[in-house]
């Protein structure tokens, strides 16, 4: 059984490579479609982090948004408590 680390939390995510590439895809795919009433826009990050488990490119791509993310919210942080 796979997982993910995410904001600290372990996330199971199926063992077999392609169910993961599968269903992080078919999220991605969905993702796109969320304008429509069962679909939802929530499905597209929940997809690229699935995929992030297999592919390399995607990995680095989410690790990079995660830091940056990550040392914005440090920086407001110490903006509040300057002032």
């Amino acid at each position: 059984m796979a997982f993910i680390r995410l904001n600290g939390r372990k996330f199971k995510v199926p063992g077999s490579a392609p169910i993961r590439l599968t269903l992080g895809v078919l999220l991605v795919i969905g993702g796109i479609f969320g304008f429509l009433p069962i679909l939802g826009f929530w499905m597209i990050p929940l997809g690229i982090v699935v995929l992030s488990v297999d592919l390399h490119g995607v990995r680095r791509w989410r690790r990079r948004v995660e830091v940056r993310w990550g040392r914005r919210r440090q920086a407001k942080r110490r903006d509040r408590s300057e002032d």
